[in-house]
C-alpha cells in the first residue's frame, strides 16, 4: 500500500493507515472522533451538515481528446482543464498529506467477471471507509492503474472558488485520462456512490453493455428491472417478499443477464414503515447499517423516518447481505418485464400499461416524475420533473446512446416494458390519493407471473397507452384513471397538459425525439 500511495505523492510517513478495515473498526473509529453515534438497535447515526444531498451544480468532468466529443457536456456536466485538474490534485494530495489517519479500501464495482472497475478510496473520514465496503463489493482482482479509478476523498476541505476554474468550495471532478476522481467540500456520502456509477455509465456502452440506474429482483425463472426516479419506489419494489433481490439500485445489462455494479443498498428512509418495507426495515435497523440525516430521538435513540426536519433524503446504506431473500452472485437472466416508474402527482396516468418498443424508447428518455406541493421552497402545486433515462445526474454520454442499447435489447430478447405509475389517482396531489404499496405491488406482481402479457388492451385516447382491462384482485376502475375523477372535464384538461409538457421536453432530443414522436402522446 505504501508504494501505491507514493505514486499518488501520499507519504504513510507519520500516518495511521487504516487499510480494508472490518467495518466494525471503521464504526469504532467514527464514534471515537464524534462524527457519528450508535442507534438503539446499533446503526451508525451520522449527519453530513450542509449537503444532505448531492452538489448538482459542482460536478466536473476533465475536457480531453477522449471526453471532448463524447460527454454529454448540455447534461450540466462543467469542463475543466487539464491544468486546473493536476493544480487540483496536488493541492487535495497535500490535504492528505496533512492529516495524521486515512481510511482506505479497495473494492470492485460491476458482478461481472469482465465488465468490473475496481475502485480504490483514500479518505479522511471513517464513516466514508464504512459506505464503500457497503456500497462497493469485494475485490475479484488485482488493481490495474490503466482500467481502474482512485477516489481521493477530502470531505471536509473547503476550496476557494476559482482557483481551480471551480465555482464553489465543493468540487466533485473526474478525469478519464488519469483514471482518478476527487471529492472535496461535501460529506454527503452519495457523491461517492454517484461518481462511480457515472464512470460505468461512460465506460460501459462502448463495451456494448447498458448501464442502468434501476433496482432488480428475480424469480427461478424470471427476472425484473424497475428503473425509477427517487421517491417512485424503485428500492421497495425491488425488495419484494417471495422474489430474490439483485439489486435495488444500479445494473448493467448484457446479453449474458442482468448484473449489480454494487455490494449493498443506499434506501431513502422517508416514511420508512415496519409493516410495508419490512426487507429495509430490519437492514437498516441493526448493527453495521449507516443512517445519514435521519431524526432520532436523543433519549430512546430510536428513529423518526416521518421526521424531514433534517432534510426529506434520509438514507440508510448497508450491504446485501442485510437482505433476508438476497441472490448471492447479484445476476439474474435478461430480464422479461423492465418496468419504468413514475409518481404521477398530476393523477392522470395510469398505474399499469404495456409500452409498444418506440413507446419505451420515448419514456426511457423522458424519464418523468412529479414533486409535490412542499417538498422544495416555491412548490405551491405538482410539477413535471424530467431526467432522460431515469439517471441524467449520472448519464455522461448523450441519451440516445442508451437508448439505442435499450431498444436492441428489447428487440433482441422480446423483452416487455411496462410503464407503472406509483404516484396520485382520482385527482392531483391535494385532492387525489397515493396508490398503496400493496396495490402497485399486486400490479408488479401480476404482470411477473406472466399473466398480463396477453391480457385484454384498452388504448387511452390521450396517452396511447395499451392499459390491461383487469387485474386479479382490483376493481378494474381502478386500472383507468379518469374513472376516479369526479370532473371529465377536468381531468381530460390536466392530462392534456401533461401530455403537451411531455413533448416540449423531448423537443430538446432533436433527431431522437423526430424518430419517436409518434410514440408519445397524442396533442
Amino acid at each position: 500500500m505504501n508504494e501505491f500511495l507514493a505514486t499518488l505523492n501520499i507519504s504513510a510517513n507519520h500516518k495511521k493507515i487504516y487499510y480494508n478495515r472490518p467495518n466494525g473498526h471503521y464504526i469504532e473509529e467514527a464514534i471515537k472522533r464524534g462524527l457519528g453515534q450508535l442507534s438503539k438497535d446499533g446503526s451508525l447515526v451520522v449527519n453530513t451538515g450542509k449537503f444532505t444531498g448531492r452538489a448538482a451544480k459542482d460536478k466536473y468532468v476533465v475536457k480531453s481528446d477522449r471526453t471532448q466529443d463524447t460527454v454529454w457536456w448540455e447534461n450540466d456536466v462543467i469542463e475543466m482543464s487539464s491544468e486546473n485538474f493536476g493544480k487540483l490534485k496536488s493541492h487535495i494530495t497535500d490535504y492528505l498529506n496533512s492529516q495524521s489517519d486515512l481510511f482506505i479500501t479497495e473494492r470492485s464495482a460491476g458482478a461481472h467477471e469482465t465488465h468490473n472497475v475496481a475502485v480504490k478510496l483514500i479518505s479522511t473520514s471513517p464513516s466514508h471507509a464504512l459506505f464503500s465496503n457497503h456500497m462497493f463489493r469485494e475485490k475479484i482482482r488485482d488493481f490495474d492503474s490503466s482500467k481502474d479509478f482512485v477516489i481521493l476523498h477530502a470531505p471536509l476541505l473547503e476550496l476557494n472558488p476559482g482557483e481551480f476554474g471551480n465555482k464553489t468550495g465543493t468540487c466533485i471532478v473526474t478525469c478519464f485520462d488519469t483514471n482518478t476522481v476527487m471529492i472535496c467540500g461535501t460529506r454527503y456520502a452519495g457523491e461517492v456512490k454517484k461518481s462511480v456509477f457515472s464512470i460505468l455509465n461512460y465506460i460501459l456502452p462502448e463495451r456494448g453493455v447498458l448501464p442502468m440506474h434501476a433496482g432488480s429482483n428475480k424469480s427461478k425463472d424470471e427476472t425484473s428491472v424497475f428503473f425509477g426516479l427517487s421517491g417512485t419506489g424503485k428500492t421497495t419494489l425491488s425488495t419484494d417478499e417471495g422474489r430474490l433481490l439483485v439489486g435495488d439500485d444500479e445494473h448493467g445489462l448484457s446479453d449474458e443477464g442482468v448484473f449489480n455494479f454494487e455490494g449493498g443498498c443506499y434506501a431513502k428512509t422517508i416514511s420508512l414503515s415496519q409493516k410495508n418495507e419490512p426487507g429495509i426495515w430490519k437492514a437498516t435497523n441493526q448493527f453495521g447499517a449507516m443512517v445519514e440525516n435521519v431524526v432520532m430521538d436523543p433519549n430512546s435513540r430510536t428513529f423518526d423516518f416521518d421526521d424531514d426536519s433534517i432534510t426529506e433524503n434520509g438514507r440508510s446504506s448497508y450491504p446485501l447481505s442485510f437482505i433476508d431473500s438476497v441472490d448471492p452472485t447479484h445476476k439474474g437472466d435478461v430480464p422479461k418485464n423492465i418496468f419504468f416508474l413514475t409518481a404521477d402527482a398530476f393523477g392522470v396516468l395510469p398505474p399499469v400499461s404495456m409500452l409498444t418498443r418506440d413507446q419505451a424508447l420515448f419514456y426511457f428518455v423522458l424519464g418523468y416524475t412529479a414533486k409535490v406541493a412542499g417538498t422544495e421552497a416555491g412548490v405551491t402545486e405538482p410539477t413535471q420533473t424530467f431526467s432522460a433515462c431515469f439517471g441524467a445526474p449520472f448519464m455522461l454520454r448523450h441519451p440516445s446512446a442508451y437508448a439505442k442499447l435499450l431498444g436492441e435489447y428489447v428487440d433482441r430478447h422480446d423483452i416487455k416494458v411496462w410503464l407503472v405509475n406509483t404516484g396520485w389517482t382520482g385527482g392531483p396531489y391535494g385532492v387525489g390519493e397515493r396508490y398503496p404499496i400493496p396495490v402497485t405491488r399486486k400490479i408488479v406482481r401480476s404482470v411477473q407471473s406472466g399473466l398480463m402479457a396477453n391480457a385484454a388492451m384498452e388504448k387511452d385516447p390521450i396517452f396511447g397507452l395499451q392499459i390491461p382491462t383487469n387485474v386479479d384482485g382490483l376493481d378494474s376502475s381502478v386500472l383507468f384513471p379518469n374513472k376516479s375523477w369526479s370532473s371529465q372535464e377536468a381531468y381530460e384538461d390536466k392530462a392534456k397538459k401533461l401530455a403537451s409538457s411531455f413533448h416540449k421536453q423531448m423537443e430538446k432530443f432533436g433527431d431522437f425525439y423526430t424518430n419517436v414522436k409518434e410514440a408519445g402522446p397524442t396533442i
